[in-house]
């Protein structure tokens, strides 16, 4: 796991400020979205909404279809810069309602645990 810091924004910044800084951690972001065999998800809300189970085969498929490496991008409190939206392999939204950027961290490495446990066949998901 990788956490790259956010960009520290005044109280009350403009667009300006914030697509300045979203284009900030875009670049940190560059480096780990271009490895080679990476299959990245951008975390958003607007993304696709899955089941435990088809995260599950989704993680499993990325294997066997030649990804070593699944980038989960959760962005600031300001979202995710657009271009990394575009780039992403897949938008993933866990909910349509809004959590701070550390309890989405939770819940999302709580999933992709339930994920692999599920892939093994225990019941540790029910």
């Amino acid at each position: 796991m990788v956490e790259l810091p956010e960009s520290r924004l005044p109280d009350a910044p403009s667009d300006k400020e914030i697509k300045k800084a979203l284009a900030d951690e875009a670049r940190a972001m560059e480096q780990y979205l271009s490895a080679s065999g990476a299959y990245n998800i951008a975390m958003c809300i607007e993304g696709r909404q899955l089941t435990s189970r088809e995260l599950s085969e989704r993680l499993t498929s990325l294997g066997t279809a030649g990804h070593s490496t699944v980038n989960f991008i959760i962005g600031s409190s300001f979202g995710i810069d657009e271009g990394i939206k575009q780039r992403a392999d897949l938008r993933l939204s866990m909910s349509k309602l809004t959590f701070p950027h550390q309890l989405a961290r939770i819940m999302l490495l709580e999933q992709i645990y339930r994920a692999f446990q599920i892939g093994r066949g225990t019941k540790y998901h029910k």
